[in-house]
């Protein structure tokens, strides 16, 4: 049977060449529904860019890619930390592939799939879905995922999961141990459609968790900020302006838990007579101020996602394999 061209793509999709062309190299010059369609039609005819068919003869391109929606927020660069930590002295470099919007998301993860610019590739923090995946499968191109516990996807893939949801329970648990009833919320703003969303999973079953046991997180308890210390410092005075103020925050990430840590001070609010605080991820800096927080293992993984993804490149037949990472309740001085 005859390899599809780009010719074919482009009259399966009812679409030009230019714009099969767009939809791999330039994905933000393209409107979603055209670029949906030549995905579609790239799928179904199980095409293969020519230039790559001596790239994938080569076998082997020594790299790794890694694609995050950021490289600023410290989850992230611990993270990463940890990957580049298990990257040395091994024969792999990292490439790290920048995700700003969801028309670059399928650009990006188009071009890994179909072109293997690289031997194998972990994701973090980037929305995926069955179709995707199911791209990288039909080519033989290992990946490694963060998930969350609760993700939706049915497509067999290794993964490394976090069951954040979980730890949004233990922290509503120990919160209420200590005696607090008057709690607040600190999380992400709705994030892009391209990223994976965990803060409203946080708050979602923290509020739950605290229903349970009889006490109510109203709406004006709860605050939403972009993931920086400013904004959450802000957002944080807003809480303790309230007429009656929480004892309590639970800030879905240290970042946040910093800046609202910052905000007490301004007041001359004691940490934790007046205000307790509990973080979430036990970043390098938590340790040096004694946070409390929900530790996930943030270097750990990242060393683990780098000896999944080599050994599924070395061995593609491997099964999928889902490594399920611990959360722990670090008790410091700010609860």
């Amino acid at each position: 049977m005859a390899k599809a061209t780009i010719y074919d793509v482009a009259r399966e999709a009812g679409v030009s060449i230019a714009s099969v062309s767009r939809v791999l190299n330039n994905p933000d010059q393209v409107k979603p529904a055209t670029r949906a369609r030549v995905l579609a039609a790239i799928d179904k005819l199980k095409f293969i860019p020519r230039q790559d068919a001596v790239a994938r003869a080569r076998r082997g391109t020594g790299r790794i890619g890694i694609v995050t929606p950021s490289l600023t927020d410290d989850s992230f660069v611990e993270r990463l930390r940890g990957m580049f930590e298990a990257l040395t002295g091994m024969t792999y470099e990292a490439v790290i592939y920048l995700v700003t919007s969801s028309a670059q998301r399928d650009g990006i993860l188009t071009q890994l799939a179909l072109m293997q610019p690289v031997d194998g590739i972990i994701v973090i923090g980037v929305a995926m879905n069955d179709e995707i995946i199911e791209r990288f499968i039909a080519n033989d191109v290992p990946v490694v995922l963060f998930t969350d516990a609760r993700s939706t996807l049915t497509c067999p893939i290794h993964q490394i999961c976090v069951d954040h949801g979980a730890g949004a329970q233990m922290a509503a648990d120990y919160l209420l141990e200590r005696g607090h009833r008057r709690l607040a919320y600190m999380g992400d703003m709705i994030p892009p459609d391209y990223s994976e969303s965990l803060g409203r999973l946080k708050l979602d079953v923290f509020r739950q968790r605290l229903a349970e046991q009889g006490v109510s997180l109203p709406d004006a308890y709860v605050a939403l900020a972009p993931q920086n210390m400013e904004e959450a410092r802000q957002q944080a005075h807003r809480l303790l302006d309230l007429p009656v103020p929480p004892t309590a925050i639970f800030a879905s990430s240290d970042t946040q838990a910093i800046g609202v840590i910052s905000a007490a001070r301004e007041r001359g609010l004691s940490i934790p007579e007046d205000l307790a605080v509990l973080g979430f991820d036990d970043i390098t800096i938590a340790e040096f101020i004694n946070l409390t927080t929900i530790r996930q293992e943030l270097k750990e993984s990242g060393r683990t996602a780098v000896r999944m993804v080599t050994a599924a490149i070395e061995s593609k037949d491997r099964q999928p394999e889902i490594v399920q990472m611990p959360l722990t309740l670090v008790v410091r001085n700010t609860v």
